[in-house]
């Protein structure tokens, strides 16, 4: 028995959503997910291009958003870039391989500081100089520009704020 996009929803759903939306909406969900498994091809595709094979795409995109801060894992967490497992098993491969430096807090003798190593700031550098060829590339050809950037950020963050009201407020 198949049932109405109104019924999947759940009860007390004030409007019924046309077959239309649910397509766009849900493609748009597809679309979010592969453009960030794609982003990790690319940066793969760069590391292995320069013989770097010892770290993975996640743990340099990890690297690239630790940058020139220190700080704990779970401020690394909190920035909403990594879940708990995730984030512990990488920065233990990343201590190991040298790329980050740890030691604990004086204040806290619970807490672990991080920070990059000088060879983590070198793929650090190099997730950068990517990034800055893309951009060059993508703002140069017009295939998106600054107002498309902005655009495209205006309506991601609409659907951030969107669904952290969800998990603050219910609603669904």
């Amino acid at each position: 028995m198949q049932h109405s996009v109104q019924e999947q929803i759940g009860p007390g759903t004030a409007t019924a959503v046309s077959e239309e939306s649910k397509v766009l909406y849900l493609d748009s969900l597809r679309l979010i997910e592969r453009l960030h498994r794609r982003l990790l091809d690319v940066i793969k595709a760069k590391l292995d291009g320069i013989g770097i094979g010892e770290i993975n795409s996640v743990q340099a995109l990890l690297l690239y958003n630790i940058g020139t801060s220190e700080m704990t894992a779970g401020e690394l967490r909190s920035r909403g870039y990594y879940t708990g497992s995730n984030v512990s098993y990488n920065l233990k491969k990343l201590v190991e391989a040298d790329y980050i430096e740890h030691e604990r807090s004086r204040h806290d003798r619970r807490s672990v500081r991080i920070r990059l190593s000088d060879k983590g700031k070198e793929i650090c550098q190099i997730v950068d100089e990517l990034y800055e060829g893309q951009i060059a590339a993508v703002t140069g050809d017009a295939t998106l520009g600054d107002d498309g950037l902005r655009a495209m950020n205006e309506t991601l963050r609409a659907l951030e704020r969107f669904w952290s009201d969800q998990i603050q407020f219910g609603g669904f």
